[in-house]
């Protein structure tokens, strides 16, 4: 049985033209800014499809990016730490070790980012098969086990996205709201871009990137051109 569309998504397909053409990211932010707006502040991301085979553990792609105008969302943090004054100093909005696991076992799980000392890393291993599936396990990849957490936090509330690809080889990195100016959206898409290109495998050969799409909560997908970001090898 076919989705229902809503009149206002209807309206965003007729506006948005041919879904087929890709766009340069000024002229598809160009677009998505024209779309009918909702009655709230829509998240904007990209999403790519990678020429990666997932089952290969060598070719995971993960990383992390500080968005220059950072995400637009209030994120939450908890910091794993036997000294959680400094993590509360820093802006943290939970900070402890034991009494935090123990919530957590307990399914408590109302933060949006974990950090952990390198330290407090075996306790927290405790919760790993709560945490790793919800992305929330701290991860040195991902920059989230730190031993300065000040500037950890300070990072993570400034804008700093954490990415990872799915099953399928697709990854969706969150670039903004639409309430932000076109170029505060350039400017963190490029960063964005930039991060998931750098995030590239060591091991991979061929077409990195095979497809990028922008989009906000409730609007159709928007082609940007992939030639600026793919990387190409004599194997391809």
């Amino acid at each position: 049985m076919s989705r229902k569309q809503s009149k206002r998504y209807r309206a965003a397909l007729t506006a948005a033209g041919d879904l087929a053409e890709t766009h340069a990211v000024a002229a598809a932010i160009d677009l998505l800014v024209k779309l009918p707006i909702p009655k709230f502040d829509e998240t904007v991301e990209i999403s790519a499809h990678l020429g990666v085979d997932p089952r290969q553990s060598d070719q995971m792609v993960r990383g992390t990016v500080s968005l220059p105008n950072g995400s637009g969302k209030k994120i939450r943090v908890l910091v794993f730490t036997d000294n959680p004054k400094v993590a509360l100093d820093a802006g943290a909005d939970f900070a402890g070790l034991t009494d935090l696991i123990e919530k957590i076992s307990g399914g408590w799980l109302d933060f949006d980012v974990a950090v952990a000392t390198t330290p407090a890393m075996k306790d927290v291993r405790k919760v790993a098969r709560i945490l790793g599936p919800r992305n929330l396990m701290p991860n040195p990849k991902s920059g989230t086990v730190s031993d300065n957490i000040p500037q950890t936090v300070k990072e993570v509330r400034a804008g700093r996205i954490e990415f990872k690809m799915d099953k399928t080889a697709n990854i969706a990195i969150v670039v903004g709201k639409r309430s932000f100016s076109a170029q505060h959206l350039a400017e963190n898409i490029d960063a964005a871009l930039a991060a998931l290109v750098k995030a590239q495998p060591a091991s991979f050969k061929g077409r990195f990137i095979k497809s990028i799409t922008l989009s906000a909560t409730m609007s159709p997908g928007i082609k940007i051109d992939t030639k600026p970001y793919s990387t190409v090898t004599a194997d391809a």
